[in-house]
Parts: C-alpha cells; structure tokens; sequence
C-alpha cells in the first residue's frame, strides 16, 4: 500500500477529529488507534507533524491528537523507538507548557501522554520534565501535577528521585504567590507522602530496600513549616482543604520529635478547617492520619489535645448522614475511626466523656453521642468490659427522649450491649421494657394529619418495625437472654398500654415457651407465687382470651394469642392442656383462612366462649373458677377504651358464672357487674345484659332476684351516696340503668331454661319491665322521651316474644298482654320523624311485632289493617340511604356506612313482619290484603321507592308459595290484576327492580299452576324458562328486552284464564304511561305479543285498539315503543306492497329511524322481501347511477352526482337485508344481488350527493359508503362468516368506499370470495361479465379488479374460470383507461400464481403483454411497469426454458436501469425479476457476466432503507447463487440470506470480502470501482454500506493482491465521504480508514 495514501487518510482522520458528531469523533479515535497500533511510529509522526503544522488548532481538536496520542503510547510503548519516544516527550512538554496561563484540558491530555510514557521510561520523562523544573524558577502549574500524578502511576520508578525534587521545590515554595500554585505544590507533596509510605510499606518490592523514612523527614518538614504556617491561612476553602490533606499525609514522615511539638497547633489548625469547609470527609481524614501518627509514636502531647479534638468529632459524629450521598456517609465512618483510636488510648476519658454528653438533651448530640457509643460497644469490646454498669445507668436518660431520632439510636445501642451481655446485669430489665413501649407505639399519622418532608424523619411505624425485628433477634440469636426474657415477658400482656406489642410480644414468648418446653427446661414452669410482678394465670387467660375475639386488632394480635394460651396451658391449669390441644389447632386454622371481612364475628364469638365453657368444666375446681370471675370483672376496667371487648368480657364473665357452683360468688358478681358498668354506653349496656342473660342460663332464681334487688337499690333514688359507689359517674342518669335492667330481663327471658320461663313472663319479668319504664298500657302512660329506654324496652319485648314462641311450640300459651304491646309499639314508629331514619327504633318494632304476631290471640282486621299501613308508609316514604339527614342540635349523625347497616336492617324487618303477618292467613284474599298497600308504591318516580315495593312483593309471593297448601280447587282469583301491575317493572330503569319483577312473575305463574292443581314438584317448562330470563335482564339493551318481554308474555299468556284476559289488557294500556319510560316499552312489547297469541278471543277490541295505536305512533317518544307500536302498523301495510314502496322510497335521505324500521320490518315476510329485491336490482340497472355537473361557473370541471332512484332503492335494499329474516331470499338471488351492489359500489365511489331540498343533513351519507354497507349486510345473510371477518381484519370496506383504495378494496374482496366463498363465483362472474363492456369507467375498473384477483386463486381453475377471465383481461389490454390496463397485466401475471399448469398455454401472450407493458408510454406513475415486471418474475417460475431462453439476456438489459430507480416498489420488483430469471440462465457465461455485473448494486441494497428491496436482494442472491462461480460465496448466499431471519451485515461483508479476494482476485479492480461509484448514492445506508465494504476489502486483502486496488481512488473517495452530511457515513468512513495499513 503507497504511503501517500495511508498518510492521506491518517491525515483525513485528523481533521475529522472534532468532528461536530460525538460517535463519529470516537470512531475515528478507534481507527487512528487501530492505524497507531499496526504503525505507532509512523501515525504518532503524523499527529505530531499535525500539530505541529496546525498551531492555531482550536484547543478541542488539540485534546483530541493528544489523547489519541496517549492511548497509541499507553498501548504500543514496547514497540515505539526511542527517537520516537523522546520527540514525544518534547511535544507533550512543549504542548503541555506552551501556555503560561493555565487551560486544563488541553494541558491535561499533554501531562497524560508524560505519565502514559512515565510508566516504562521514567528517566527520559524525568530529564525533560526536570528540565523544566529548575531552581529558583517557578515552575508550569502542569509540570508539578505531571509530577504528583507520576508518583501515583509509578511509584517505583518515581521514589528514588522524590528526594532531589523536595530539595528543588523547597524553596519554589516561598517563590509561589498565586493560589492555584500553592494549590498544586500541596497537591504534588499530599500524593509524594502517599507515594512514599507504599514505597516503604513494600520495601520487599522496592528497587531501593535502603530508603527509610528519615531520609525525608527534613524536607517534608520543611515542607509541612511553609504548608501549615502560611498556606493553611489562605482565604481559598480548595486551597485550605489540600493544604489539610497534605498535612495528614506528612505526619507520618516527619521526625517523631519534631510531630510531638507541632501537634498542638497541628490538631487545632485541622479541627478550624471544620467551620470552613463542607468537604468534611477529606478533613475527618487528615485528622485520622495525624490522630494514628501520634498514637504510633506514643506521643505524650495528644492528651492535652483531647478536650478540643472530642468537641469537634463529637459535632461531626452528629451531623446528619444522608445515605444517599457517600461523602457524609465516609466522614461519619471516618470520625467514628477517630473515636476507636482514641478509646485505644484513653478508654476512660473517652467513655467518660461519651456519657457526659447523652445528658445533653439536644437531639443531634444525642443521636451523635449513642452512634458512638453503639460503635465502642461494637469495636472495642474488651476496653469497654469494665464500663458495663456505668453505660446501663446513662442509657436511662436518652430512653426518656421523646424524639424518634433518638430512640432509634437508642434500640440500635440496646441491641449491640444485648449482644454484648449487658442485658443479664441488674436494670437490663429496662431495656427490655423500652423496646416493648416502642413495640406498643400507635401510628404516626392519623388520615388528617400530613406527613413531614424531613428526610431524616424517623415515623412512629419505622420505630416499631425495628423494634419488633429487635425483640425478635434477641428472642432467636441471643441465647443467653431466654431467662433475662422468660417469663418476665408476660409482664407486658395485660396492662392496656402495651396492647399494640401484644402480636411481638406473643410471638417471641412462643419462640421461648417451645423451645424451654422441647428442652424440658424446669424454668418452663412458671411459679407465679414468686414472680410477683406477673399478671395471674386467670388475668393471662382472660386477656388473651379476648385478644383472640378479636383476632385482626392490634396489629393482628388474635392468631399469637391464641398459640401463647395453648403454650401456656400447664401454667394456667394443668387440666387445660387435653382441651386446648384438642380446639385451639382448628380455630387457629380458621383463622389463617379468614380476613377481617370474611370472618363470621357472631359464630367466631360464639366458638370462644364455647373453648372458655370447656375450659371451665374439665378444670372442676371451683375455687379457681370463682377466682377467673372475680378477676375478670376486676379486668373489666382495662377496656373502657375498648367497648367491643369489655362487651365479649361480660359475656365471659356471663358463661364463668353458668360453670360458679357457689352462690354467694355468683350474686357478688352480678352486684359487681352492675354496679361498675357505665350505663351509659348503649355497648356496654348490650355487653351487661348479655352477661346477665347467660348466667341466668344456670342461676335463673338468683338472676331475677339480684335484678329486682338492684331495681330497689340507691341506684335508682338520685341522692349523692350512690354516685360515689357508681365511681366517678355523678352524670348517669337513672334512665340508662333502667335501661341496661330492662335489656337484662330480656335476656335473662331469652337464655333461660325453656321448662322454667313461661310462668315467670307476667308476673316477674314484665311486671318489673313496666315498673321501670313507666308506661300506662303496662301499668302506668307511655310518657318517656328517653330514647334509650324505648330501644331498650322494645329488643326487650322482641326477646321475650322469641322465648315464648320457643316455648309455645312445646306448651300451648295465650299472650293476653299481645295486643298492648303491638299498640305500645306502633306509637314509637308513629313518633319517629318520617323524613329520615335516625334510630333502630323501627326496625327493633318491627322486629318485635313479627315475634309478636304469631303469638295468640291472632290480630283482628282492623289491628292487621293499621299495623300493615304505618310499618309499610313508614319505612317505604324514607328518604334514599344516601340522603344525609340535617344536624338538629343534639344528635348525632351518623356515618354512611352505619345508614346504610341501618336501612338495611329496617327493610328486613319490615319483610320479617309481612311474611309473620301472611303466616296468620295464606290465601288470596290475605295475600291482596297487604298488597293493596304495596301496589301503589310499585309506581312511584323514586327509586328507591320503587325498588323496596318490588323487594317485598318479591319477598312475599315467595313466601306465600312456599307455604302454599290448596286443599281445595279455589281460583286466584287476582292473578290477571297482578300480573298487570308487576310485568311493566321487568324493564323498570333500575336492575334491582327488573329482576325481583322477574322473580314475581316465576313466584305467580307458580301459584297459579298450584291452583290449577298441578303438585309442588311439577315444574312447567314456559313458566321455568323465565328464570333464565332473568339474566338477559342484568344488562339489557333493546333487543333483549324485546325478547325477554315478548318470551314473559307468551307464558303468561298460556298459563292466563281467558276470564282474567281483558283486565290485564287494560292495565297494560296504563303501563304504557308509566312513570318511567322502560316501562312503557315493557308495556308495548307485551301488548304486541299478547295480540299476536290471543288476539283472536278479543275480536271487538281490535279496531279500538290500533285507532289508538295509530294515533300515538307520532307522538310516542321512546323509540322502542315506537319500533313496536310500527311493527304492528306494519304488519296491516303488508299487504300494499308497490304502495308502501313508492312512499317509502320517496322519503327524505338519509332515511329517519322510523322509516329504517318500516324497511327493515318488510324482511319479515320472505315472499315480499324477494319482490322487493327484485324490483330494486332492476331500477338499479335499467337507471343512471350519476350524472356529470359542473362544479361551478367560477371553476371548471365535472363532479358526479348521484341519482336520487337508485340512490334510494340502495339505502332501502340495505336496511331490508338488516332483517334477520330475509336471509331465504337474500340467498336465492345472491349472485344477482352480489354482483349489482358491487357494481353499484363502482359507480358511487367519488360521487356526491345531489344538493337538493329533499335531503335533510346530507352530510351524514355517504353514497359509496351505502352500496359498501348493503354489500357487506348481504354477505352476512348468506353466512359467509369467514368472508367478512378477513374483509375486516383488513380494512377492505373502508378502502372499497373511497377512490384512491377503492381498487385495493375490491381485491380484498375477490380475495375472500375465493378464498372461503368458490362455489359460488360462478354464477357471480357470469352476472359480473357485461359489466366489462359498460360506458361507466368506474364499472370496468371494479369488475377488472375482481376478476384480476381471481385469476390469483388456483379456485378459477377448479371452477373452469380460467378461459373467461383470460379472455376479458386479453381483451382489457387495450382498454383505453390505463387503470383498467394496468389491472389487466396484473390479472395476467397472477395467473401463475393461482393456475401455474396453464402459463404454458398462454405463454405467448402472457410474455407478450409484460414485454409491452414494460415499454408502456402512457404510464404516469409507472404502475404498468411495475406490474409488468412482477407478474413476468411470477410467470417465469412456470416457463418451460425454451419459451424463455433466447429473452433471457434482452430482459436483463431491460431492467438493469430499473435496480437504481427511487420508486422502492420499482427497485424491489427488478431485483426479484432478476432473480428470477437465474434459472434460465445457470451454466451460460453470458448470464453468469451479468450476474457479476450487478452482484454490487445487490450487497450493497441490503441495506436499503426499503424493508421489501431487503428481502428481494436476499432472495435473488440466494437463487443466483450457484451462478455466481464460486462454492463458498454460494453456501454463504444459501445459509445466510434468508428474508425472514435478521444478517448481521458487518459479519457477511467481511467474510464475503475474504471469499471474493480468494476467487475472483482478477475482479476486484471492477468490484472496488463499482463499489465507490455508490459512494454518491442517494441513500446514506448505501453510501455508508459502500464505505464499510471498501473497509473489510481493505482489511483482508493481502499484499500480492494489493496492486487490483485504485489506493489513490479509495482514498479520495473516503476522505470526501468523511464530509458526509449524514453521520453514520462519516463514521463508516472512519472505520474504513482504520484498514489502511
């Protein structure tokens, strides 16, 4: 290779080095390094003579040469010359100091390339460099950092001359003024100190093992006098913190005598650099430097040093550590090194002065203080061994902190002295109980509280996690803490502050518990005699127990609590452990599969006090069961916080006293209970009666009597001794007790023996209840405002009538005092506020009443009467539960979740004393009797209203057929009446509504057939189908109401007595103008089908009825009733068939919705549905579809403008086909219909609508558009599924409507048809054929398009097609439009596609039309060309060779010009041509010459920025391949070149280059000069592939072959490609260069 020429583009290279683009500067480094590499002499010449030529070089340029330098030298020293190597080092001296001023970049690359040589030639650096280094002159700033960074690089090399240096740089020190000097001398000596100590640490390495440290002391001192006492007073903080850096580093060189006496200005000096400077972290670590030094030699002065140096590594240690930023993170790392050196030292003093300042209540020296402490704990265990107590007694002050900070440090101190043995000293027991206090914290924020941007910020929730992992890791890895921690943990279970740590708590005792137990451990057993500080095992038992109540409290203390308490069960009672082992294991697993919401609290409660009623009974002690109730109501007082629990307790205390034999403990109790409970709580008042009740369950006489005792008692007489015994409760009022006695009767009623109850229900329990509420009808009058007492009195009498009908079903009982007491209850609802529900109280009357009712005597008809109408207005007229009531002054109001449990409950209750009431008298007329005040509900405009009717009508019916018993054949007789009402609402807005209607409905019929005397288990099919109806209701959208009512209908219907007909006819003409307006369509639709079915025994009605029909149709807004009400119209229209057309056909365009259903009603009946297709199709031929007009005077030029006819008859055949009905005749005239609207397609695209008066909003109709939806609604009605949903996945409707896709549209559309719709072509493309010959262009281009597609599907030769397609293409050839040409040469190229065995046949003529269509002149976009040559390149894959050989080489020449054209179709349509035309070529020199000619143009296409031109490279050269003359260039083109898998193009060139240089060495002159003839191509990919492919050319070639090549060429051509707009060139460029060596 000519040296010119490498210098040429070495020199090219150069000048691109700063180039504006950052990826093509780095590949031009790489290739100058690559160049450097094979030739480092000769390309580091050239940098030089480059920079040296090019002094005015902008400073980047510069850096770049420079660091290229660099790297050649970094990688290549061995093999450079010394000449070479010296004239480097004077450039990069000379670069490096040519500017007196300093500028960094440029001065830096050069001081590089001196320490890059200063690794191998230390000595000739050093000459230069000391050459520049003389004495008494100051020197270049870069000169010293060369030096520094030398005696980093190389240390070895560098030492021995460390000692001359100091001697010469001594005294430039004094000479240094100018601060960023001083800055690099401190710099140059902090890096020489550092040098030398690794020197001397590594003596065993050294070149020198002579070189001690004195051999500097004197000039590091020296040094250190000028550092310290002038430069470290400088105002710059950069310079101070180098000179403070430095000064640590030479500590450890200077004479131990000569540190001793500087080192109290030494500390002093270092620890001001603190206050003014924010890089702490270098100052932390020049102190260490210094602190280490002194420790070293032992010095003596240090501890006068001590109290400044703690001071200020006590405020360093408690400034904040970001985590996130290293640096503060290092210096508290540092400093805490500081403090392990100095306990070293001075262990006391330090400690002492540690835990002086805990007492400090500032947080950050606090946190600070315990940091260190944690770090001396840790570090410098055996110096502390003695200081154990002493740090025990400090760490109390810090725990009483109230900062999170700090207690977080403090948990991690209490965590090290646990793993340190503190914790088994005397007060340890402290430390534990901090860490529970933390494990107890409630959360920070509340929902109303915002959260603190302090990123330090330590969240209640963080302290208690890490506290609970803390209790955790002491429980599990420290294993001498079992005993500190057993059984003393069990002190924190009961008292309430520490109720959030009871899940930690319980969990580790359960580490302890079975790990003591496994080891049989006699610490296992806990002697609560002498740990007098822990709760009893009754206290333990209890509180766990009711933390197991509630299992998802208290950060899910449940599951813990109750795996302790199985644990504990030898310490509780012996006898315990059989019966929990056996029921504790299930309810932990129930536990485990439930969630807060899914867990039955009334069944899980029920379980618990079950385990507590086992427990009790296999204990059999009853001293110790007396013991467990008078604790746990002792206990009862910790929850006063907590009502739920204290209400479980007093159920507890109710069932341990069912198991108390001694009386005089059970009396004691209740008293107790009573006395203590704060009445007025409605909670607790609920919690005590229960209490009560169930201990009544064993003690009934005792119950009763202590109740009337305390009914007697001081409580009751307002007088001040008894508020003291009620504790501290001088506000309760006596109506709040009276109400917990009253509740408590009720209960006592409800749990007692049934044998027991009756006879004490009058006389002892009522008779008391009246005493205390005072009320007239039970004694004295109904006056109490208290709304208490009225709740209390009626769950009261609602228990009492539950225990009377358990009872009564054993022992027959009149309930003499029934009737007062409905009244008594009745009069609270009355009281209530109708317009809101603020209380229970009519849902617990209601409650009542129903318990009440089905007691004797029964209600006479009035009672029934007047209890029906005020329960059902007053719960039905209530505002909706979202409504929120207005505040009055002294209620409360209550939570939407609470409205909403409460609603809830008083629409149940309302249903439970509906069904009571129906239960007294099921018939018909007992039935009508609460409907009637039902039905006038199921009307209203609310909602709400609506909804609670129909629920309970719903409720009802149900309920009445389930009790349904006919003895008799008795009519029902209100069947129709009801029917009537009820079926409207199976369409009412609301869902809830639909289907309870529904429901009613199935409940009715039910009934009925009951009646009809069919048994219960008979189920009719008509009547059950209506269940499924019900789904299609959830969500219904016209057409499923339609069905859903119509199907309803036709049940009723059958099931309807013919007597009960008219009179639901008639409420359904009310329906019809209901309140809500889906159920006016209800009403329609079950009109209409109800006609259908049994018009016929309604014959006088008829003609009423459509008049009034007829009437409303106009003024009927609702559009499904309209539908239905026209439908009936149209069904008497039928018969008037040209009339209903011209009418229709006449109507304004586009077609109103009214009109729509008129047409699409007519596909009902398939004989008129065929007459109206017929008459359509034939207007539509036999009519112009447009006329031409001129757009305006103005503007010349003809728009289309559709006829109004046609235009009509196809919006009318469209909305006709969109009946489901007129499939039948739809496919009896299918091809008929097929080919006119396609057609009629062709003649609307690009046709606008006439502009006339008869059109309203004409922009919404789109003529083609019309024709493309009829098309597509026909295909759906001949079933061709499969047609339509490829139609859509391609889009094809929409490109079939406009003008420019129309032609693609309808090749789609030919595709499906033949594709999944062969059998019927035929006759299609028989109706389609004398469309070819239509005077409407329009026409001939869509029948050419679909009849060229199909000569692409092998169908048409199946379907013998073939002759008449060919012959109508042949024909088009010459059609004067030159779309339809041009779709005719595509027609004729598909046929080898879909019939290959019939190219032959038509050879001639087939090579004929593409040898002319070619060569077609009148082609504007190229289009016939284009089609000529794909469907030659299909045709020439079936031709048999001696049709084809003599044009083999006359195509080739044709489309050679074709491969550069910039149509991408163009390109890729010759290149496959070309491949195509291998096969007729193989073995022929003469092909395989042409093959060779464009093999260039193809590599370099695959990378075309077209996808398709890709893929046809890949192909032609993968089937030209065996021509090319070469094996491996074939297996390459074979194995690689596939179009579905990716080339890594770089790879192939490369190996493709190898294989061309070794076959076809005498080519390469030819290749390389075509391949930088594309280095002016248009396409950047091509231009830079070109480039990479000279490159790899360059790159293989071997020596002998170089003399093929242009260099000179090559090089020009690259150079100017190195210019390239486009930066991918110029980097391939670049790369290219890097080749030429």
């Amino acid at each position: 290779m000519n040296d010119t020429d490498v210098e040429q583009v070495t020199l090219a290279l150069l000048d691109a080095a700063n180039d504006k683009d950052s990826e093509v500067q780095d590949q031009v480094r790489k290739s100058m390094l690559t160049l450097g590499k094979q030739q480092p002499d000769r390309v580091l010449a050239m940098c030089q003579d480059y920079l040296v030529k090019n002094p005015k070089l902008v400073v980047s340029h510069r850096v770049v040469i420079l660091q290229t330098i660099e790297l050649i030298v970094g990688c290549r020293i061995e093999e450079v010359s010394a000449p070479r190597i010296k004239s480097i080092i004077s450039l990069a001296s000379e670069e490096m100091t040519r500017s007196k001023d300093v500028v960094p970049d440029w001065q830096q690359a050069a001081s590089n390339i001196l320490v890059a040589v200063g690794n191998k030639h230390i000595n000739d650096i050093m000459e230069e460099i000391l050459s520049k280094f003389q004495p008494g002159v100051l020197p270049h700033f870069f000169v010293v950092q060369t030096l520094a960074n030398l005696s980093d690089s190389n240390v070895y090399g560098m030492v021995p001359f460390l000692n001359a240096i100091l001697g010469t740089m001594l005294p430039m020190l004094g000479m240094a003024k100018q601060d960023n000097m001083k800055w690099v001398f401190s710099s140059a000596l902090c890096h020489f100190s550092d040098s030398i100590l690794e020197y001397l640490a590594n003596l065993d390495k050294a070149p020198d093992p002579t070189v001690r440290k004195d051999t500097f002391s004197s000039e590091i001192f020296a040094a250190f006098d000028i550092l310290f006492n002038n430069w470290l007073q400088s105002r710059e903080p950069k310079l101070r913190l180098t000179v403070g850096e430095a000064v640590g580093s030479m500590c450890h060189l200077m004479a131990s005598d000569k540190l001793e006496e500087q080192l109290p200005r030494i500390f002093p000096a270092i620890v001001s650099l603190y206050k003014k400077n924010t890089e702490h972290y270098v100052i932390s670590k020049s102190l260490c430097h210094v602190l280490e030094a002194s420790v070293n030699m032992g010095s003596r002065v240090l501890e006068t040093q001590l109290d400044g140096l703690l001071l200020a590594l006590h405020q360093q240690v408690s400034a904040p550590v970001d985590y996130s930023d290293p640096p503060t993170v290092k210096n508290h790392n540092e400093v805490l090194r500081c403090f392990s050196l100095l306990a070293n030292s001075f262990p006391d003093r330090l400690v002492m002065y540690v835990l002086q300042r805990l007492e400090n209540s500032n947080e950050r020296s606090r946190t600070g203080s315990l940091a260190v402490l944690r770090h001396l704990i840790n570090s410098s265990s055996s110096t502390m061994e003695s200081k154990k107590l002493l740090i025990l007694t400090s760490i109390r002050q810090p725990m009483a902190d109230h900062s999170n900070k700090v207690k977080k440090r403090v948990v991690q101190v209490i965590s090290a002295m646990a793993h340190h043995g503190y914790l088994e000293l005397e007060g340890g027991e402290l430390l534990v109980r901090f860490i529970v206090q933390n494990c107890a914290l409630h959360d920070t924020y509340q929902s109303h509280q915002r959260a603190t941007s302090d990123p330090e910020e330590v969240t209640n929730e963080a302290l208690r996690t890490m506290c609970d992992s803390t209790l955790h890791l002491l429980t599990t890895t420290v294993g001498r803490l079992a005993d500190v921690l057993w059984p003393k943990l069990l002190y924190y279970l009961t008292p309430s502050q520490f109720s959030n740590a009871t899940t930690p708590l319980c969990k580790s005792l359960i580490v302890l518990g079975n790990k003591k137990k496994s080891n049989q451990e006699p610490s296992f057993k806990i002697d609560f005699t002498q740990e007098v500080n822990l709760p009893s095992p009754q206290t333990l038992m209890i509180r766990l127990l009711v933390n197991a109540a509630f299992p998802f409290n208290s950060r899910g203390h449940g599951p813990p609590s109750l795996s302790l308490l199985q644990i504990l069960s030898i310490n509780i009672h012996p006898k315990t452990e059989t019966v929990w082992e056996k029921e504790i294991p299930p309810l932990l697993s129930l536990l485990e599969e439930s969630t807060a919401e899914s867990l039955d609290k009334k069944k899980w409660d029920e379980k618990l006090l079950e385990l507590l009623s086992q427990t009790l009974t296999s204990i059999e002690d009853d001293k110790w069961v007396c013991q467990f109730a008078a604790e746990a109501t002792r206990y009862l007082s910790t929850y006063n916080n907590a009502l739920e629990e204290k209400s479980f307790l007093y159920r507890c205390i109710g069932v341990t006293l069912q198991q108390c034999f001694n009386k005089e403990v059970v009396k004691k109790q209740l008293q107790e209970v009573l006395l203590a409970a704060r009445h007025n709580d409605a909670i607790e008042r609920e919690g005590v009666a229960m209490g009560v009740g169930l201990c009544a369950n064993s003690h009934l006489e005792g119950a009763l009597a202590k109740l009337d005792e305390f009914g007697k008692s001081d409580a009751f007489k307002k007088s001040p001794s008894i508020f003291n015994l009620l504790k501290e409760r001088n506000e309760v009022e006596v109506e709040k007790v009276k109400s917990t006695l009253i509740l408590c009767y009720g209960h006592v009623a409800l749990n007692a023996p049934p044998e027991k109850i009756l006879n004490r229900i009058d006389q002892d329990i009522l008779r008391c209840i009246s005493k205390h509420f005072n009320t007239k009808v039970l004694g004295i009058k109904v006056e109490t405002k208290d709304l208490t007492m009225k709740l209390s009195l009626i769950q009261s009498v609602g228990l009492i009538a539950k225990a009377i009908s358990r009872c009564v079903k054993k022992q027959g009982y009149i309930f003499s005092r029934k009737q007062e007491l409905i009244t008594v209850m009745l009069d609270f609802i009355k009281s209530e506020p109708s317009d809101s529900l603020k209380t229970p109280v009519r849902p617990l009357v209601m409650t009542t009443c129903a318990n009440l009712v089905s007691l004797d005597p029964p209600l006479s008809e009035n009672e029934s009467f007047d209890l029906l109408k005020v329960c059902v207005n007053g719960v039905f007229s209530l505002p909706p539960d979202t409504h929120t009531p207005e505040k009055t002054k002294d209620e409360e109001i209550l939570d939407p979740k609470q409205r909403k449990v409460l609603y809830k409950d008083t629409l149940a209750a309302l249903q439970e004393l509906l069904r009571s009431i129906l239960a007294r008298d099921p018939s018909p007329d007992g039935l009508q009797g609460i409907f009637k005040h039902i039905e006038s509900w199921l009307g209203s405009v609310h909602d709400h209203e609506r909804e609670r009717a129909i629920t309970a009508t719903s409720n009802l019916l149900a309920y009445y057929l389930e009790n349904l018993t006919v003895k008799c054949m008795v009519s029902f007789h209100n069947l129709g009446a009801l029917l009537g009402r009820l079926s409207p609402r199976c369409s009412d807005p609301l869902p809830a509504v639909r289907a309870a209607a529904v429901n009613c409905i199935y409940t009715l019929l039910s009934i009925q057939l009951r009646y009809e005397g069919f048994s219960l288990d008979y189920r009719d099919e008509g009547v059950e189908g209506l269940l499924t109806l019900k789904e299609a209701l959830e969500n219904p959208d016209h057409s499923v109401l339609y069905k859903t009512c119509s199907d309803l209908t036709k049940v009723m219907s059958k099931r309807l007595p013919q007597q009960q007909l008219t009179t639901l006819v008639f409420m359904l003409f009310e329906g019809l103008v209901d309140s809500q307006a889906n159920c006016c369509r209800a009403s329609s639709v079950v009109l209409n089908t109800l006609l259908k079915n049994r018009g016929a025994g309604l014959q006088d009605l008829v003609p009423e009825m459509l008049e009034v029909l007829h009437v409303r149709l106009q003024s009927i807004t609702e559009e499904q009733v309209r539908v239905a009400v026209g439908q009936t119209v149209l069904i008497l229209a039928s018969q008037h068939l040209q009339t209903v057309i011209n009418t229709l056909v006449n109507q304004p365009l586009p077609y109103d919705s009214w009109t729509s259903e008129m047409w699409m009603a007519m596909g009902a009946d398939p004989i008129v549905a065929n007459q109206i297709m017929e008459m359509v199709m034939e207007k539509l031929v036999i009519t112009a579809p447009y006329v031409d007009k001129k757009e305006s005077m103005m503007r010349g030029g003809m728009t289309k403008v559709a006829t109004n006819q046609p235009l009509a008859m196809t919006c009318g055949l469209k909305e006709l086909l969109l009946n489901g009905q007129s499939q039948e005749p739809a496919l009896s005239l299918f091809p008929q219909l097929f080919a006119c609207l396609t057609v009629r397609l062709g003649a609307s695209v690009g046709v606008m609508l006439p502009k006339d008066n008869n059109h309203k909003h004409s922009s919404s109709l789109h003529v083609a558009g019309v024709a493309a939806e009829a098309l597509r609604i026909l295909l759906a009605r001949a079933q061709l599924d499969e047609v339509m949903k490829r139609l859509d996945e391609d889009d094809a409707w929409d490109a079939m409507k406009e003008l420019n896709t129309h032609v693609t549209g309808v090749t789609l559309l030919a595709r499906a048809m033949a594709k999944h719709a062969g059998p019927r072509l035929p006759a299609i493309v028989e109706c389609l054929c004398p469309s070819l010959n239509n005077i409407y262009e329009c026409q001939r281009i869509t029948v050419t398009a679909f009849f060229s597609e199909l000569l692409n599907h092998h169908v048409a030769t199946e379907l013998m097609l073939i002759d008449v397609l060919m012959n109508n293409m042949m024909e088009r050839i010459s059609d004067p439009c030159c779309t339809v040409r041009m779709l005719a040469v595509r027609g004729l190229g598909n046929l080898a596609v879909g019939s290959p065995g019939k190219v032959n046949k038509y050879a001639k003529e087939l090579l004929a039309a593409m040898s002319s269509g070619m060569e077609e002149k009148d082609d504007p976009g190229k289009l016939i060309t284009l089609e000529a040559m794909s469907g030659l390149s299909k045709v020439l894959l079936h031709l048999d060779k001696n049709n084809v050989h003599l044009l083999v080489v006359y195509i080739f020449m044709k489309i050679r010009p074709f491969l550069e054209s910039d149509n991408d179709d163009i390109r890729c349509a010759s290149i496959l041509l070309m491949g195509n035309l291998s096969k007729f070529g193989s073995g022929e020199q003469v092909f395989k010459d042409q093959i060779h000619n464009v093999l260039v143009s193809l590599l370099l296409h695959l990378v075309d920025p077209n996808a398709q031109v890709v893929k046809a490279c890949k192909y032609a050269m993968r089937v030209c391949a065996p021509v090319v003359g070469s094996e491996q260039i074939t297996a390459m083109f074979q194995n690689h070149l596939h179009e579905d898998k990716s080339l890594h193009y770089g790879e192939f060139i490369n190996d493709l280059t190898k294989y061309l240089i070794q076959d076809f060495p005498g080519m390469l002159n030819f290749y390389h000069i075509s391949v930088v003839q594309f280095f002016k191509s248009n396409w950047p990919e091509v231009r830079a592939a070109a480039a990479m492919f000279i490159g790899f050319l360059l790159g293989n070639i071997q020596q002998e072959h170089l003399s093929h090549l242009n260099m000179g060429t090559i090089s020009k051509g690259l150079v100017v490609l190195l210019q390239d707009p486009d930066p991918v060139v110029r980097i391939k460029a670049a790369e290219a260069m890097g080749h030429f060596h």
